[in-house]
């Protein structure tokens, strides 16, 4: 290292010196090119994150009684020759009470020809949306807007929508949080991997 400049009279303390030394160093390496840092993650870690977060959510499973050795990952089915399936299907008997999976906001209740009676909800961060489909009918507390807690019942089993004339079950979806104005079309996450509890309610 080059030794710092002396003034006749002036003493410089070790710790200013050594200051004086680091910013020389930083000035060096910015005028040589150094590495600059990341303007933001990969799609990759950006990835990650959203599945660690849905980890640390610690969902339940959103039919009552429901335990993980009853579940079946149908994720990746096929649902015709193009469609993959995104979601999973959990069979209970019909007005088997649905479950919040975790805590948030419900901000859609609504009905489709697909879906049938469905109920959109959104986690506290906002980075994540829940959806559960083929509902018999909704509970009283499922209204856009409600506040919701994980184990509070939001609706029941049914086979509404193109479910009809089958087995009663949930069609139960996680997916990353779009924007406002499409909350309801973001990439599909496979939530077999991360419930944590027993369907039962609060």
């Amino acid at each position: 290292m080059r030794a710092l400049p002396s003034w006749p009279g002036r003493r410089i303390s070790p710790r200013r010196a050594l200051a004086l030394s680091l910013g020389a160093a930083l000035l060096t390496a910015c005028a040589s090119g150094g590495a600059r840092p990341s303007v933001g993650p990969t799609p990759e870690a950006a990835a990650a994150t959203d599945t660690g977060y849905l980890r640390s959510r610690g969902l339940m499973i959103p039919v009552l009684g429901v335990t993980l050795d009853r579940l079946s990952d149908t994720f990746y089915d096929r649902r015709g020759e193009e469609r993959i399936h995104r979601a999973i299907d959990i069979l209970a008997p019909k007005g088997t009470p649905v479950l919040a999976a975790d805590n948030g906001t419900i901000v859609r209740v609504s009905s489709n020809s697909l879906g049938g009676l469905t109920i959109y909800a959104i986690d506290p961060l906002r980075r994540l949306v829940y959806y559960y489909a083929h509902l018999d009918r909704y509970d009283v507390i499922a209204y856009k807007g409600k506040v919701v807690a994980k184990g509070d019942v939001i609706g029941y089993v049914g086979t509404t929508g193109n479910a009809r004339g089958g087995p009663p079950h949930l069609h139960f979806q996680v997916m990353r949080y779009r924007d406002e104005r499409r909350y309801w079309d973001g990439e599909p996450i496979d939530p077999f991997p991360y419930f944590a509890t027993t369907g039962q309610d609060r």
